[in-house]
């Protein structure tokens, strides 16, 4: 019980203090899951990502399910689920309620005129992190530019772009993937190992 609630209070501090949504989210994420609690490595950070961002809905909520199913199961996704998102409908029920009646008060709009910044700024973090710990090269560099041009000029919708390095990415023959990739992967494969061996010990 002592660990479903610490689960709560972690991702509802997550939801609670994090404003922008997407991955403006992922430095706090990151911080308290990675960093803090060691509940993923690295490369399983990224993988989480990864997946969170290629499935429907917001990338707070998969990831939380994610590391709730990875570490407690079932139960786990569940509380990681409802920390992530009670900060939010708690918020969005006040704001409802009152916002009609205070969005043109100028403290309100200072207010957003102060956190939009803010919130730029964490998104250009968590880039700039992820770009280093993904051990991007020139070849994956060039892949994760392609797609931004894709996106930003070319305006080709994500989930296409999304769906198309996917496909590629299996395509591709293990020995002919860049060095950072098959090292990222070997990594994961090395941590699952440990994880299985110790859970043998365990039982």
């Amino acid at each position: 019980m002592k660990f479903y609630i610490d689960m709560f209070l972690v991702f509802f501090r997550i939801g609670v203090f994090t404003l922008g949504g997407g991955y403006a989210m992922v430095p706090l994420i990151e911080r308290e899951v990675v960093d803090r609690k060691k509940w993923l490595g690295d490369a399983e950070f990224l993988d989480a990502l990864a997946i969170a961002q290629s499935l429907p809905g917001p990338i707070a909520v998969n990831t939380s399910v994610f590391v709730g199913y990875k570490t407690r199961g079932f139960i786990g996704a569940v509380v990681g689920t409802f920390g992530t998102v009670m900060p939010s409908f708690i918020c969005m029920l006040v704001i409802a309620a009152f916002f009609s009646h205070i969005r043109s008060h100028p403290t309100v709009e200072a207010v957003f005129t102060g956190i939009r910044p803010a919130v730029v700024a964490l998104i250009a973090a968590s880039v700039w992190t992820l770009g280093a710990k993904a051990k991007l090269n020139w070849f994956s560099g060039g892949i994760a530019l392609v797609a931004a041009l894709a996106v930003w000029q070319v305006r080709i919708s994500p989930a296409w772009v999304v769906a198309a390095l996917a496909i590629a990415g299996c395509l591709v023959p293990v020995s002919r993937r860049p060095a950072s990739v098959k090292e990222t992967r070997r990594e994961v494969d090395e941590e699952t190992e440990l994880e299985s061996e110790a859970d043998k010990k365990g039982l």
